[in-house]
């Protein structure tokens, strides 16, 4: 009889086990943040700080309709007297930013600072219808409003006043009067000797 109530349990066992879901095997622990998606990241920093000006739909009017696109204007600094400004225009606004940041590596211009990072002389520009005034005012900081603070804050330019001296609300237009007004006080270049007085 105790064979038998021994045999009966040892079979009841066996079928619990058998009738208990099975647990999978868990993958191994990848840590807490678990994998990481994508490709490589590159941690590699570029050596500019970018600022966008403004980025804005444009249409543009075809035969079977409106094609609309993105317009970026962007500018790109070091921060140690390199500043340049570039527009981009494409379907969608990484596209557009890209070209804008192509366009304002090639025109970049170098400034020739003082020792207290500012700029020697008083300069005023005109770009259309923007017109820039800067002039340097030792131990103010930056003062300079709209496009025009941008492009001397990456330029690296402090201690300096900006000034607007036209009604002109565009922000590109402001932006290139001060980057006119930077390139009087760029590195001169070698003046070719003409014949003429």
């Amino acid at each position: 009889m105790a064979a038998e109530a021994e045999t009966k349990t040892a079979q009841s066992k066996e079928g619990a086990a058998s009738a208990a879901p099975q647990r999978r095997s868990m993958p191994p622990h990848r840590g807490a943040r678990g994998p990481r998606r994508g490709g490589p990241r590159d941690d590699r920093r570029s050596e500019f700080a970018q600022k966008l000006i403004t980025i804005r739909r444009v249409a543009r009017v075809m035969a079977g309709g409106r094609r609309f696109n993105f317009s970026a204007a962007l500018v790109l600094g070091d921060k140690k007297g390199r500043v340049g400004l570039g527009l981009g225009k494409a379907a969608d606004t990484a596209t557009a930013i890209e070209k804008a940041t192509r366009a304002a590596k090639r025109s970049m211009i170098t400034v020739d600072l003082t020792k207290t990072r500012s700029i020697p002389h008083e300069i005023e520009a005109k770009f259309c219808a923007s017109r820039v005034a800067i002039r340097p005012s030792p131990g103010r900081g930056l003062v300079a409003g709209s496009s025009v603070r941008t492009i001397l804050e990456l330029a690296g330019i402090t201690d300096v006043t900006g000034k607007l001296l036209s009604r002109s609300h565009n922000s590109i237009n402001n932006a290139r009067a001060a980057l006119k007004a930077l390139q009087q006080i760029a590195p001169a270049k070698a003046k070719q000797v003409t014949g003429k007085k």
